[in-house]
């Protein structure tokens, strides 16, 4: 009885989290996604508070936040702001420019999601069957607290929200030497923290997700990338593993120096010697991009999948991927591939709720604004230095303020 009493329960649960999930999402898509924050405003950008933004930059620059900065600002798929500050390398004399190429680390996970998406769109996957379906290793795992097979099976849902119990592993010699397919099969072998769906542990799901895309296409995961992403969007800088014509514009990589008010080189894993050496192709973190490209790609999803004429998602797979999930019944800043602003609970505190991009590791970010219609990219590389959040959130309490919202009022 006890265990007829304990399917019910877990059946019952799973049914009305799974209500509650499309409530929301019905809710999402009954609204534009430029208008589910609140009503749009039509507002333009005012270019005389946008000009703010350089001399902010610079003055970051001075104070060693950064060795340089590009930021670019659009509205209604338009390019308002861009400028590039600082050097890009301090060594050699190289001033930052518009172009720099930066690793963008986990701001690769919605580039992944979206494109999870795409085959979503196309029937060829489901966010809510299990995964075990196109990855059968998955159908193998088990808890690591109880030995035992999950609750539930993981879902591609859960793989993309860091909620599938799949953390980060131990660090090891191999890291980024393995290939996409043997370090996915490492990852799955190892237990599961936790139960899908109870919990939420910001982990290497996104890269099991970007495996399955490899299984459900049947191309490489870069390929696949580029033919239904960059491809298509015209994003001619953005790939993993840059060869030598690109690898001359990437922003070098800066610490805090031992005094603490200098800067100094700093080590970057997906920088390799040269062309030749690859590092592994990593869904959750590996593409190189410029402020102009992630423009273009946050730019499609801001419009609703889609960008001069050409559609890359449906409007509600875009809708999907861009609200607060859940897990353990507690909302989450995170959906799908997407961090997420709550009210009282801001990811990016000087956006508004409702608004939605992602970091990286060496604090690039990108974000977008869905009620004002903007887009905003911030492109840095720093790694281990103090305070480096600053000019991020400098440059976007500007944004906002250039539509009269005063900006730092995450819950408006």
């Amino acid at each position: 009885m006890f265990h007829i009493a304990a399917h019910f329960f877990a059946a019952a649960e799973r049914f009305f989290a799974a209500m509650h999930r499309r409530t929301l999402l019905l809710l999402a898509l009954a609204l534009p996604v430029f208008t589910r924050a609140q009503a749009a405003d039509t507002t333009p950008l005012s270019p005389e508070k946008l000009a703010a933004i350089k001399p902010a930059m610079e003055a970051a620059v001075a104070k060693h936040q950064a060795a340089g900065i590009v930021t670019l600002v659009m509205q209604d798929g338009r390019v308002v702001h861009h400028e590039a500050v600082g050097m890009a390398d301090i060594a050699k004399g190289r001033a930052m420019e518009k172009d720099a190429l930066f690793w963008i680390a986990s701001m690769t996970k919605s580039i992944n999601a979206t494109a999870v998406m795409t085959l979503v769109d196309a029937g060829r996957l489901s966010l809510d069957e299990p995964a075990s379906k196109w990855l059968p290793e998955l159908g193998k795992a088990t808890v690591a607290a109880t030995g035992k097979a999950p609750a539930r099976p993981v879902t591609l849902r859960d793989l993309l929200s860091h909620t599938a119990g799949i953390t980060f592993p131990k660090r090891a010699p191999s890291d980024g030497a393995e290939s996409l397919p043997h370090y996915v099969s490492s990852l799955v072998k190892t237990p599961l923290s936790f139960d899908p769906g109870s919990a939420y542990e910001y982990g290497f799901g996104p890269t099991v997700a970007g495996r399955i895309i490899e299984i459900a296409s049947g191309m490489k995961y870069e390929d696949y990338i580029a033919k239904t992403i960059t491809g298509p969007l015209g994003m001619k800088d953005t790939m993993f593993n840059p060869p030598d014509a690109w690898r001359a514009r990437i922003a070098r990589t800066y610490k805090a120096g031992e005094d603490g008010a200098t800067l100094e080189p700093g080590y970057n894993p997906f920088v390799t010697a040269d062309e030749s050496v690859k590092h592994m192709v990593e869904p959750s973190g590996g593409l190189f991009s410029t402020a102009a490209d992630m423009g273009r790609f946050y730019a499609m999803i801001a419009n609703g999948g889609e960008l001069d004429g050409v559609r890359i998602l449906k409007s509600q797979s875009v809708a999907e991927m861009t609200h607060a999930h859940q897990a353990g019944g507690k909302d989450l800043n995170y959906g799908l591939g997407w961090q997420v602003n709550l009210p009282g609970h801001p990811v990016c505190p000087a956006m508004p709720a409702g608004s939605f991009g992602h970091g990286g590791a060496f604090a690039t970010n990108g974000w977008i604004d869905p009620a004002h219609r903007i887009v905003a990219v911030f492109m840095v590389q720093n790694v281990m230095l103090p305070n480096s959040g600053a000019p991020r959130d400098a440059f976007q309490k500007i944004v906002e303020q250039a539509v009269g919202g005063g900006g730092g009022t995450a819950a408006r």
